[in-house]
């Protein structure tokens, strides 16, 4: 998929229409090309919000609800109203609590029907399918006191934003087992303009809440769902084990929206995130695990996840990242086959003395960034803590990274490895990697305190901290010093 995607970004050249018309023609490979770039770009303009003015395709008709679970309801069956104004909180409670009482005999699955259904948080409940029909639209309230107080994140002892209480997300769920959300694209709104202008204004005591947050949970499936506009964080599984992501689309404006990262794994085990499509304000993903000394005691690390086939912008922060807050570990996670666009920076992990914990066993496969400010980042002094009860002499392990197969244009710097002499970084690998770049100053693949190699010829050419091996990996050079720096802070 990001392939043939990467395809549909890299030919906007103008073309000669002679030349390619019997082309496309002729080969059914570039035919089926084009019909992906044509189904990419209609992602762009329906997230314009534009797509209303067009009036191409005759709709189809509405798509029967298949029935996943042995019994199924409506919404409306508990006096929904679908019309953008009544609040369906009590509807919501009610289908809920109907399906609490069908565990035993496979669960239940809640119809939403095509509407604009408002409500205030609600929560899940185990072997529960919530399916969202097409055109179904689901509306957080806006007014923040319909939205419960909830206590801190025990590994992050703080609202994130606020000391105490935080806000609850729209669809919570907690100690549960077998969860599905799913539909034909329907939508899940978290209406964020207003809670964002808030923010912005500090006119909010407490952290603000995410769109969707199950905690303690296992065996947690979110597919074909488009989530849009969160007030804060989008998607935020916390302690949970066994969790498929597929297919979703992630939403909201890429300036303006602060804090919107689209999933954010937090001390999360067995997980995959695969075909998504995600333009936040934020971290596209962000891998956690506790916020420094909170994080520490509740060691509970993020391990043994699969992120692949994900088209990702992020304008203020990253495609992909791990941490800040990794205090309890992160290990053995898997990125491939992604495409960032037009962001800021494509992979990052940033951490800080007082973290703790540690980031090993990372590889990053097959990565396509396309204009670009800076494509691989690792900091280590991101400096932000709960409060001062942090022990700054509680340092990371940062090692064993690899990096194969990176690939792109418009790039103004590639590589920015930042260790230092408190958090060194060990063991990180570079091989197969040719980014075309836009930046003309010498030190543009950037390093300080690091050790690893470089396996084979890449571009551009590698910081001197970094061992070179030949394709065969025999040894060709070795490193004269690992500590040297050539950090450009200029960018």
């Amino acid at each position: 998929m990001v392939e043939t995607l990467t395809l549909g970004r890299f030919h906007q050249q103008r073309l000669d229409f002679k030349r390619w018309v019997p082309a496309v023609i002729t080969s059914h490979k570039t035919l089926f090309t084009v019909l992906w770039i044509a189904a990419f770009a209609s992602v762009f303009v329906w997230q314009r919000n534009i797509v209303d003015g067009f009036f191409l395709f005759q709709r189809a008709p509405v798509r029967p609800m298949p029935k996943l679970r042995p019994v199924a309801f409506n919404l409306t069956d508990f006096g929904g109203v679908g019309d953008g104004v009544t609040v369906n909180t009590e509807a919501f409670e009610k289908a809920v609590l109907a399906i609490s009482k069908l565990g035993k005999r496979g669960g239940g699955q809640l119809n939403v029907p095509p509407g604009r259904w408002l409500t205030a948080p609600f929560n899940l409940t185990s072997h529960m399918t919530l399916f969202l029909a097409e055109d179904a639209v689901i509306l957080g309230i806006e007014n923040e006191k319909y939205w419960p107080l909830m206590p801190p994140l025990p590994s992050y002892g703080y609202g994130r934003e606020h000391p105490g209480p935080r806000y609850g997300s729209l669809i919570h769920g907690q100690n549960l087992k077998d969860i599905v959300i799913t539909g034909h694209n329907g939508t899940i709104n978290g209406q964020g303009q207003t809670w964002w202008k808030k923010y912005r204004q500090k006119l909010l005591n407490h952290t603000r809440g995410p769109l969707i947050q199950i905690m303690w949970s296992s065996d947690i499936l979110i597919t074909n769902v488009t989530l849009r506009d969160s007030p804060f964080w989008t998607l935020h599984p916390y302690d949970c084990k066994n969790i498929t992501i597929r297919n979703v689309t992630i939403l909201a404006p890429v300036l303006g929206a602060p804090n919107t990262d689209g999933i954010d794994p937090d001390s999360c085990e067995d997980m995959v995130i695969e075909d998504c499509y995600i333009s936040v304000g934020d971290d596209g993903i962000a891998i956690k695990s506790g916020w420094d000394q909170y994080g520490i005691a509740y060691g509970r690390p993020s391990m043994n996840i699969l992120i692949r086939n994900l088209v990702v912008r992020s304008m203020v922060s990253a495609g992909v990242s791990i941490g800040s807050e990794m205090s309890g570990g992160v290990s053995n996670v898997t990125v491939e086959n992604l495409l960032v666009w037009e962001s800021r920076r494509a992979v990052r992990i940033k951490t800080a003395p007082g973290r703790g914990g540690y980031v090993r066993h990372i590889t990053y496969r097959n990565l396509t960034f396309d204009n670009v400010r800076v494509g691989i980042v690792i900091k280590t002094d991101y400096n932000e803590h709960p409060d001062e009860g942090y022990d700054p002499k509680a340092s990371p392990v940062l090692e064993d990274i690899s990096f194969i197969s990176v690939h792109g244009q418009g790039v103004r710097v590639p590589v920015r490895i930042h260790g230092s002499e408190e958090i060194p970084l060990r063991n990180v690998t570079f091989r197969d990697m040719s980014v075309g770049i836009t930046y003309k100053k010498k030190h543009i693949f950037q390093c300080a305190f690091v050790q690893g190699r470089v396996i084979g010829s890449i571009f551009p050419a590698p910081c001197e901290n970094l061992d070179l091996y030949d394709e065969q990996e025999r040894l060709v050079k070795r490193s004269a010093s690992q500590n040297r720096t050539d950090i450009d802070y200029d960018f």
